[in-house]
């Protein structure tokens, strides 16, 4: 038996079963994993058992249907993912220096994110970084941030922190803050101007949906200022409720450092700003991603786009 000289005899780590056990906490469930190991369910289940014997500890427990990482199965899925994780990155730096290929840079952006926002953030990767393929995915953040956990996205970005949603070691960075302006086409930012913000009661306006932690401030500077708009119109895309906005369809909230492109663009006009709202940009990125160079020039871009976060 090999020895180590400082602690006793050597335990060497089976890949192979750190993999089944990885696959298996994010699937959560032992078919799923089976399906895409290609194995049958009883060898995975046997593999898992013999991986917990070695290193002593019960990793994943049943929970209904599922199957849920114990406190020790917790550190064992963070060691996994940040392991298989470097592997990839491995690949891809490998690959990218023996064929020329482009380093893929894959990042979930969440609905709620204006889409002038997200750009401004996300060209400076392919602005700053040459040899950069960037990969964009849209979506709701518990399942962006579910695929950041299994090394599937590189990078979030949200309109709020999404680190504590993650069972794996993770930081959520707040890369800048802007007030929100309301907007509207010219005939009818010219008419609610005016008296701006008493004008906006009974004012036709499109919003985010509840859940968004836009909607939350701006219904609570709504309700301060004794203010009932007429809201005709809810979404949890913005894109979305931005192209209602830019169709005059009503008034609707984008944050104040877009305004000169929002104008240039799609030729509306600020109604009026108010500066007890801001819109957030935060990047929730795993540990081992932090000081990547394409993340870090998206982390600049993002703060020269939108401004400092202010002081506490």
């Amino acid at each position: 038996m090999i020895r180590s000289n400082y602690f006793g005899p050597m335990l060497w780590l089976n890949y192979h079963h750190l993999y089944y056990f990885w696959v298996l906490a994010r699937e959560g469930r032992l078919s799923k994993a089976s399906a895409e190991l290609s194995l049958a369910q009883s060898t995975v289940s046997k593999q898992l058992h013999q991986f917990q014997e070695v290193l002593g500890q019960q990793l994943l427990v049943k929970r209904g249907r599922r199957l849920v990482l114990t406190e020790a199965g917790q550190v064992a899925f963070r060691y996994a993912d940040s392991i298989f994780g470097l592997g990839r990155d491995l690949l891809h730096a490998l690959s990218h220096e023996a064929t020329g290929r482009r380093v893929r840079v894959a990042v979930g952006v969440a609905d709620a994110v204006p889409k002038l926002t997200a750009q401004r953030a996300l060209e400076g990767v392919l602005l700053g970084s040459p040899g950069v393929r960037l990969v964009c995915r849209e979506g709701r953040p518990e399942r962006l941030l579910a695929d950041l956990a299994t090394g599937e996205l590189d990078l979030v970005l949200s309109d709020s922190p999404g680190s504590a949603l993650l069972r794996v070691k993770a930081h959520s960075h707040l890369l800048g803050q802007s007030s929100t302006t309301f907007y509207a086409v010219a005939e009818m930012a010219r008419r609610y101007r005016s008296g701006f913000p008493d004008s906006l009661a009974g004012a036709p306006m499109l919003l985010p949906t509840e859940s968004s932690q836009l909607r939350r401030s701006i219904d609570e500077w709504l309700s301060n200022q004794g203010l009932q708009p007429d809201i005709v119109g809810e979404f949890d895309d913005s894109a979305l409720l931005h192209a209602f906005g830019f169709r005059g369809l009503g008034l609707f909230p984008a944050p104040t450092a877009l305004s000169e492109e929002l104008r240039r663009q799609y030729s509306v006009e600020p109604v009026g700003q108010v500066v007890d709202v801001t819109e957030s940009l935060f990047a929730t990125t795993l540990e081992k991603n932090v000081s990547d160079p394409s993340i870090q020039a998206i982390f600049a871009a993002a703060r020269s786009s939108l401004g400092p976060p202010k002081e506490a």
